[in-house]
């Protein structure tokens, strides 16, 4: 380790074959540039990205290693060179993203969260080969390009969760159009879902929620759905046929999508953007779908900066508070379990209680 380089705590996976079996590990952190900011870390919010990870379902990984990119802490330390304003002891967070070149066009224009050299929070690597560990743990160093302050008006295990899950879906949202006037449909109430009923509706859309259960269907309206749509019976799209300017797709199973029947749904030059990540390929389609309505397919990952700004400030205006469970952080195994199992509504939330 060199002596740019702190050792944080955190709760790792050390066995692939074990992948919600967490050891408490010493690791090193990043080397400290002073365009850096050190955060203590507080809560740190369990994705739905960890689980894949975690399960080798986006593919083996390198142990040991530390999961979590939803996190919310206490700055520090911060570097000589920092310019955004943030202080020693300002609440601050980090998302999925943790790196990047910063001298792309991607970078210069507000897109660096599509930079070609991006640098996840964790399971990656930086330039001079340090491995990144996430937020299930006591401290991260991050460039302050990827630290965003948190509102007074919004609490730090309400903030930890919108900095992947909440930023993927306003950032999806925003880029397509979401606002007064416009019609959204949000496709599976789980973390990501609530979070695209929550900011569809804080942005003005009127909300449509797809969902293959009935049980759900009193939470979506309280979280600001005006419509609920049971997808498991029969033409379920038919009524809706050519009605929305855009899906939120938050679904990460492939099999049996109905693709067709959502993509008919949408209006002339309508968008069907998927934020899920399955583990396996989406259904095929001819072209002569697309061309009925005009419509696209795209994909949306996580946001800017920038955005997540603006989706902070949104939540801090609006009120908007996810729904959350917050669990002891050595309770990570029962909380990936849940995610992996679907027990939880509708995010896990990590709270400090490893001793430096």
């Amino acid at each position: 380790m060199s002596r740019g380089q702190k050792t944080f705590k955190g709760y790792a996976i050390t066995d692939l074959k074990r992948w919600s079996d967490f050891s408490v590990v010493d690791f090193p952190s990043k080397n400290w540039e002073e365009t850096d900011v050190e955060v203590a870390i507080t809560h740190c919010g369990v994705c739905g990205s960890d689980v894949h990870t975690l399960t080798s379902g986006w593919g083996d990984y390198e142990v040991p290693l530390v999961a979590g990119h939803e996190i919310v802490g206490t700055a520090v330390r911060v570097g000589s060179k920092v310019k955004s304003g943030i202080k020693p002891g300002d609440r601050v967070g980090v998302g999925a993203q943790i790196g990047s070149c910063y001298t792309c066009k991607q970078c210069k224009h507000d897109n660096e969260n599509y930079c070609p050299k991006k640098i996840d929070t964790y399971n990656s690597n930086y330039p001079d080969g340090v491995r990144t560990q996430g937020g299930y743990s006591t401290g991260i160093i991050a460039h302050e390009q990827f630290v965003f302050p948190i509102p007074d008006a919004v609490s730090s295990a309400d903030a930890c969760s919108m900095l992947c899950a909440g930023l993927t879906v306003y950032s999806a949202m925003k880029r397509n159009g979401a606002g007064p006037g416009k019609k959204v449909g949000v496709i599976g109430i789980g973390g990501l879902g609530h979070y695209a009923i929550l900011f569809a509706n804080g942005l003005g859309a009127e909300v449509y929620a797809f969902s293959h259960g009935r049980s759900k269907e009193k939470d979506a309206k309280q979280m600001g759905a005006s419509h609920y749509i049971f997808t498991e019976a029969e033409g379920f799209h038919k009524d809706l046929q050519m009605t929305l300017d855009l899906i939120i797709s938050t679904r990460d199973v492939a099999e049996g999508f109905p693709l067709v029947e959502y993509l008919s749904m949408l209006d002339v030059h309508g968008k069907f953007i998927s934020v899920g990540m399955p583990d396996s390929e989406l259904p095929p389609t001819s072209v002569s779908t697309f061309a009925k309505n005009a419509c696209s397919v795209g994909g949306s990952h996580i946001g800017s900066k920038k955005e997540a700004l603006e989706m902070l400030d949104l939540a801090a205006k609006k009120g908007i508070h996810p729904w959350i469970e917050e669990l002891p952080m050595k309770d990570v195994k029962t909380a990936v379990e849940g995610v992996k199992n679907n027990n939880i509504r509708y995010r896990y939330v990590l709270k400090q209680d490893i001793m430096q």
